[in-house]
């Protein structure tokens, strides 16, 4: 099934809701015949349409897909993601973060073709910025959602309000702002994530 959007000036998320969710395959094959769509489904089966990031949220992505591939390769532990990767969840979610990591030990356990579809875990670490377009329960809610399905660290960036949140299982949510680096720890010790690109944008 192939989606047409309504004609809208405003950017908006859609949702669809079919009576018999779609099965891994089913909604492998919808999402590669809408790949010009930023899709994800959450854990009723409800598939959300976004709308696509504007220029400088596509420009603070990049930064910080960047520096978190740059030092992956350093440190060799593990591979960095960028938005494109989407992974299913525990839950059933099928979620995309704009940047994630997972342990190389993790991904040995998938063949050649497991890894060219959406892999079928919760990814170690995950980075999350909010656009212009999101609203901060919802980002919120998701960041959570990463956690609760096994994610071990996990940061929203609010970069219009030079602020971070940041997730850890177990641990009470903190608040940073107008930080000029972030300090991975557990599975990403070592990782320094430098904010002045983030924060300035374009």
């Amino acid at each position: 099934m192939q989606v047409v959007l309504p004609d809208v000036e405003t950017r908006a998320t859609f949702e669809i809701r079919a009576e018999r969710p779609m099965d891994e395959e089913e909604y492998f094959e919808f999402c590669a015949l809408n790949s010009e769509l930023r899709i994800e489904r959450n854990a009723d089966g409800v598939i959300i349409i976004m709308p696509t990031a504007g220029a400088e949220t596509g420009f603070r992505n990049s930064d910080l897909t960047a520096q978190l591939a740059m030092w992956s390769k350093r440190d060799g532990r593990g591979r960095a993601f960028d938005s494109n990767a989407e992974y299913i969840l525990p839950d059933g979610a099928a979620l995309s973060p704009d940047a994630s990591w997972v342990q190389s030990s993790r991904l040995e356990q998938f063949t050649k073709e497991q890894k060219k579809r959406f892999l079928p875990l919760c990814p170690d670490f995950v980075v999350e910025l909010i656009s212009p377009t999101d609203r901060l329960p919802k980002a919120q809610a998701k960041m959570r959602q990463w956690i609760d399905n096994g994610a071990t660290l996990g940061w929203l960036i609010d970069a219009d309000r030079r602020t971070v949140y940041v997730y850890r299982p177990g641990r009470e949510l903190e608040e940073l702002v107008n930080i000029d680096h972030l300090r991975g720890v557990g599975v990403v010790e070592g990782f320094r994530l430098e904010m002045d690109e983030i924060w300035s944008g374009l």
